[in-house]
């Protein structure tokens, strides 16, 4: 009996090849369809169309056309169960034993600008994931490939014979990248449904429908996770967003901080440069130009920079490529980087540069983490809160001044890990405080930082982002100097808090809004 292989491929990148390799060296019979079938036709290989190998024609505009007991059952059948092989050969159904298949593109046709429903809709693919969802499970005798890289594998291993042991490991692993593959397919269309639906109380319309799926394409396989003894790979679409211009190959920790440096400089208009470590901010300045910026940010702390990230929000130029190119520095992000700032960074050979491109975190709506068994979904924290909304609750207004600096600050310590505790004076951190179990302490290692920078906390404000339980917090900040404070407010000791606010004279905001970061 021939040995039958059946193709059907909308990718058809190698496919002759591969096709020619199956006729003439290793003995098979073609089956195949439409377009496909015409490529290999053209290419002057023997091919038979499925409706003849059917006696069934395709039908409705080609919605039916594999669907069959001969092309199923051919790819289903076990071949070591008898009762199997004499169904099929009492039903003329003949063995199909190495299936190429790959699907419709829809996550293509989804992701053009203005595409139509109806569009969408025409590009699901029917007969080709139950094609490969027949040949998968059967994988003990069918070879199944869904992915033209790896026609070269499926050909070595068929050279060694059906019945090697190469060629039955290939098929497993083959088989597990069909499911992985079918899997991505219906969680692409779930999600674009999901997207359409026009009913304002659909679960699936919140992000948070009862079932969540994740399917991400692995982009890249890391050296290794947040330490040596970790392995690591990266999924998904980060490489979309950036490009990298230069250096070492990212690795998981730099990703990491890349991704908390992109949404920190997302909160800024005016020039701003922003110094990060570990994903904390370790100074922030907004000034009329960059270099300015850069003055104020690398002021706050001028050691916490050694391996760490830098990221502005305009073009990076000479001025400021020669101030930093001798400080370590793991990774630089710009929107843009002008030809003379290249030329200086490209002395430093491992040295990131990365170019962010504009809308970054537009599709990043949401915040998945691993937890024990399972994952916790969260919307992102795309929001400051409503200024308007903020309450003055203390004797005495900010001044314009100490609004300006409230604001800026309540914007860093958004992005600092909780407990926060963030000192400015004008659009110019001071002193940050991250990360401890009392927000008090947080508060001293701020004061602690802005002494080792020799900056004065005297007339600055402090914001923190989430709430001081205690009047310890505040009163640490007005010893240090501060005369405003931003906080959302809320605690069982609010009374308590602003009563010290008011007896040390000092301005104070709620916000009504927290922002921890955890």
């Amino acid at each position: 009996m021939a040995k039958l292989a059946l193709l059907s491929v909308s990718d058809k990148r190698g496919l002759v090849d591969f096709a020619t390799a199956l006729v003439r060296q290793h003995g098979y019979t073609l089956l195949s369809t439409g377009g496909t079938a015409r490529l290999l036709a053209e290419a002057k290989l023997p091919v038979t169309e499925v409706g003849t190998h059917t006696g069934f024609p395709e039908i409705m505009e080609g919605r039916v056309k594999t669907l069959h007991p001969k092309i199923h059952g051919g790819l289903l059948c076990r071949r070591d169960k008898p009762e199997h092989l004499a169904q099929a050969q009492k039903n003329a159904i003949e063995l199909i034993d190495l299936v190429v298949v790959n699907l419709y593109p829809f996550e293509q046709t989804v992701a053009k600008p203005h595409v139509e429903f109806e569009e969408a809709i025409e590009n699901i693919d029917i007969g080709g994931p139950s094609m490969l969802r027949s040949a998968a499970k059967n994988h003990e005798s069918v070879t199944v490939v869904c992915d033209p890289d790896d026609y070269a594998a499926v050909a070595a291993a068929l050279a060694k014979g059906e019945g090697s042991v190469e060629l039955k490991a290939l098929r497993r692993q083959l088989a597990l990248k069909v499911f992985q593959r079918t899997g991505a397919y219906d969680t692409a269309i779930a999600k674009y449904l999901a997207g359409q639906q026009t009913e304002p109380d659909l679960e699936a319309l919140s992000g948070f429908p009862p079932t969540y799926t994740l399917s991400l394409k692995k982009a890249q396989s890391l050296r290794y996770g947040e330490n040596p003894h970790q392995k690591a790979a990266l999924y998904g679409t980060f490489h979309e967003h950036f490009q990298q211009l230069q250096g070492k190959e990212l690795s998981y920790n730099n990703i990491l901080d890349i991704t908390s440096a992109t949404y920190l400089i997302g909160e800024f208009e005016k020039p701003t440069v922003a110094i990060l470590k570990h994903t904390n901010p370790c100074g922030v300045g907004s000034a009329d130009t960059l270099l300015a910026a850069w003055d104020k940010a690398y002021a706050t702390d001028r050691q916490a920079p050694y391996g760490g990230i830098i990221v502005v929000n305009q073009t990076l130029g000479q001025d400021l490529a020669e101030q930093i190119k001798d400080i370590f520095t793991e990774v630089i992000i710009a929107p843009r980087f002008s030809d003379e700032a290249l030329a200086i960074f490209s002395r430093k050979k491992n040295l990131r540069l990365m170019v962010a491109k504009e809308g970054i975190g537009a599709d990043a709506l949401q915040e998945v983490r691993s937890v024990v068994g399972g994952v916790l979904v969260q919307d992102r924290d795309r929001i400051l809160g409503n200024v308007k909304d903020f309450k003055v609750v203390t004797k005495r207004q900010p001044t314009p001044e100490e609004w300006d600096s409230m604001i800026f600050g309540w914007k860093v310590g958004k992005h600092v890990k909780s407990n926060s505790i963030v000192y400015c004076r004008g659009e110019q951190t001071l002193g940050v405080g991250a990360g401890q179990m009392a927000r008090v302490d947080s508060s001293r290692i701020a004061v602690w930082k802005a002494g080792e920078a020799k900056l004065d906390l005297k007339g600055s404000i402090v914001a923190s982002e989430a709430l001081f339980p205690f009047p310890d917090g505040l009163l640490a900040a007005a010893d240090a100097g501060a005369t405003a404070a931003i906080q959302p407010g809320g605690a069982i000791r609010d009374a308590e808090v602003i009563a010290a606010a008011d007896e040390r004279g000092m301005a104070m905001v709620f916000t009504g809004i927290r922002h921890f970061k955890h």
